[in-house]
């Protein structure tokens, strides 16, 4: 039995076994979705569509469901979800999309600018920092950044023209978007550092040689050559992004509103709640039918947006490197 276990795999065995381990990994994740599907269905059962528009307070209607008990009513299923579902489309693309920006230009300063000894600093310490547990990032946002933002931002002319409706208090959508931002793009970095120090140096050193400028050869040759990898960076970003609940739960003010930008400024200190973030500090009611249903509801959603993404940033990445290889 020793004999056999020492003895070299052979392609063939190889290939089934690793087949075989891909097969239960996509078995498991199907088994997953369904199982979610299957859980969540009572809620879209009961709102439809509606379940992802606007008019009731969603949080009053959460907590309904908590009361409604182990027999619930057709009503106590009700939900309207838009400001969860706008909360985390907008945390989501504001800190995605300032990430993205961030991490290239930091990608072009460490493989095109920084020295040597710069460069074997600050690689590890991205790497780090894509490594840093959320909660930490909740925990200096709530002690640091939510206390500043409440004594020295927002006015009291602020607090006082919106306090009908919403207080504001330091946690809202600003802290949300800078600590999610910071949190996704050393991921991105590293990505991206990667894959610019894989484009072939002549390349650009040919444009160089053309007699244009540093800058506008490192964006026309490497950057453009990257495209793909940037797209499938932002992705996995986006991903983190849609599943952060214990940071944003931390900051975000844990309020069923959707912030709206004619505010003006105010805009930036709303409080908001994405739909992880809801998951998270709805666990204790999850006995509730009808609660239990509309968060496996909210998991639903962020594992369809997730695959949207996916199937997304792939067919983007494949007209890039077609585009790339004319």
């Amino acid at each position: 039995m020793l004999r056999r276990l020492r003895r070299p795999l052979t392609d063939r065995r190889a290939e089934q076994l690793l087949g075989g381990t891909a097969v239960a990994v996509v078995l498991v994740i199907v088994a997953m979705i369904v199982f979610i599907a299957i859980s969540a269905w009572p809620s879209f059962q009961h709102n439809g569509l509606k379940w992802f528009g606007s008019g009731g307070d969603v949080d009053a209607e959460l907590g309904e469901m908590v009361n409604a008990g182990a027999d619930p009513s057709d009503e106590a299923y009700r939900l309207r979800a838009w400001p969860l579902v706008y909360a985390t489309a907008l945390t989501t693309i504001l800190a995605v999309g300032i990430g993205v920006v961030v991490s290239v230009l930091a990608s072009i300063f460490i493989v095109e600018l920084a020295p040597p000894r710069v460069r074997s600093i600050v690689v590890p310490v991205v790497r780090l920092l894509a490594a840093v547990p959320s909660v930490v990032y909740g925990l200096i946002g709530i002690l640091v950044l939510v206390p500043f933002v409440n004594d020295h931002l927002i006015s009291e002319g602020q607090r006082e023209s919106v306090a009908y409706v919403i207080p504001l208090t330091g946690p809202g959508l600003l802290v949300s978007v800078v600590l999610l931002t910071l949190m996704i793009t050393p991921i991105m970095i590293a990505l991206i550092v990667d894959a610019m120090s894989a484009v072939p140096r002549g390349w650009r050193e040919g444009a160089l040689a053309l007699g244009v400028t540093q800058w506008r050869a490192t964006m026309s040759v490497s950057v453009k050559a990257i495209r793909p990898a940037i797209v499938a960076a932002a992705v996995l970003a986006s991903a983190r992004a849609l599943g952060e609940a214990i940071m944003l739960s931390m900051v975000s003010g844990s309020k069923g509103f959707a912030p709206q930008p004619w505010d003006g400024l105010i805009f930036l200190f709303e409080p908001l709640r994405p739909l992880a973030a809801t998951i998270a500090e709805q666990s204790e009611g999850i006995s509730a039918p009808a609660l239990k249903a509309s968060v496996y509801a909210m998991a639903l959603v962020l594992l369809v947006s997730s695959l949207f993404l996916s199937v997304g940033g792939s067919i983007i990445k494949r007209r890039f490197r077609v585009g790339t290889a004319r």
